[in-house]
């Protein structure tokens, strides 16, 4: 029975991804469904037996199904109701996740298929359902970045950019850029692909580029290239080139709302007597779980690695220093960017200042 039941689920997954999308080959639909080939094949012939109207499409390189052919409508229950429109409302309709308002318009067209009894049903729930994330960056200031992005992913063509970094990397070079991946993030749109400059995958925010030019250049994702499997096990989206097997102690102020989430995936937690608990997590790269630490303060107590205690020491000796100078020195950063109408761009002044001459 859980092997059949494993196999309709499948089959419905396959209707609808050929029935929903274009180039999906035997290849691409064994991976996606996590099997063998071989299985797909199998599949197939099934649909077929059931008498679905699949085809190989030679101009897209895929399988697709004739356009004749509908599937009846989803009988939708209460409670999935629910779900889609709080997030195509709540979620998509106000953009706590930018870009996604198009999702109001689509509830809009689904609520109208409802039967009477089911749409007051949801509009009563409705009434008592919130959803609230955290505060994302306005839409407007990388709208024009985000669409370029998604129409290279789409046409598999290459951008030239240029980018504002924020670390010691030099600003506003040139480069070439093939994005395999686009993915939000806390509060702020990303892309993953292959920066030329660097020579290597990299994560750039959306916000921060300053150029982007689509070119006829055509690229292809490496077949292996998966997000998750390119974000690891960093805390949150930053990959370390080193794995540390992390231990930290939280007092029991704290120890309750850090054990009632999910931070990590692969986090451990264990209670003590004394109500704290014990945080065990294997992490790459300690770049962002340092500042994780540093947000509990004196409630959170590094047992390792030795570096990341290390760490904590001497960025908490700069806080207190900081507060110690009551009149710190002024940081500012150099060249700064601006964005002006469309997509962003150097400011004039940084693209056609002239060189001083000397002597």
């Amino acid at each position: 029975m859980a092997a059949d039941y494993t196999r309709i689920h499948r089959l419905l997954k396959l209707l609808t991804l050929i029935q929903g999308g274009k180039g999906w080959t035997s290849q691409r639909l064994a991976r996606e469904c996590n099997v063998t080939q071989r299985t797909i094949y199998r599949d197939l012939k099934m649909l077929q037996g059931a008498g679905i109207p699949y085809f190989y499409d030679e101009p897209t390189g895929g399988y697709s199904i004739r356009r004749d052919f509908f599937l009846p409508p989803v009988q939708l229950t209460l409670d999935e109701s629910l779900a889609l429109s709080a997030l195509a409302e709540h979620v998509g309709g106000q953009e706590q996740v930018p870009f996604t308002n198009a999702a109001a318009k689509a509830i809009c067209k689904i609520r109208g298929l409802l039967p009477d009894d089911l749409r007051q049903s949801l509009e009563q729930s409705e009434k008592h359902l919130s959803i609230q994330l955290a505060a994302a960056m306005p839409p407007e200031s990388s709208r024009d970045v985000y669409d370029a992005v998604r129409l290279a992913l789409e046409r598999r063509r290459t951008l030239r950019c240029r980018y504002e970094s924020l670390g010691k990397e030099s600003n506003n070079h040139e480069f070439l850029f093939n994005p395999y991946a686009l993915f939000f993030n806390q509060r702020a749109w990303y892309v993953v692909g292959h920066h030329d400059g660097h020579r290597a995958t990299r994560c750039l925010k959306l916000s921060r580029f300053t150029s982007l030019q689509p070119t006829d250049v055509p690229y292809d994702p490496p077949r292996d290239f998966s997000l998750s499997g390119h974000l690891g096990n960093a805390w949150r989206m930053i990959r370390g080139d080193k794995s540390y097997d992390v231990e930290l102690r939280i007092d029991a102020d704290f120890s309750e709302t850090i054990a009632d989430t999910h931070w990590h995936a692969t986090q451990e937690v264990t209670w003590n007597k004394d109500q704290s608990i014990t945080f065990r997590c294997r992490v790459d790269g300690l770049d962002e779980i340092v500042w994780w630490v540093m947000s509990m303060g004196p409630h959170c107590v590094v047992r390792k690695p030795a570096e990341l205690a290390r760490r904590v020491k001497k960025l908490a000796g700069e806080i207190v220093r900081q507060y110690d100078n009551p009149h710190p020195p002024h940081r500012s950063r150099a060249d700064k960017t601006t964005r002006r109408g469309g997509l962003t761009r150097l400011p004039e002044t940084s693209r056609n200042k002239k060189p001083r001459r000397r002597g």
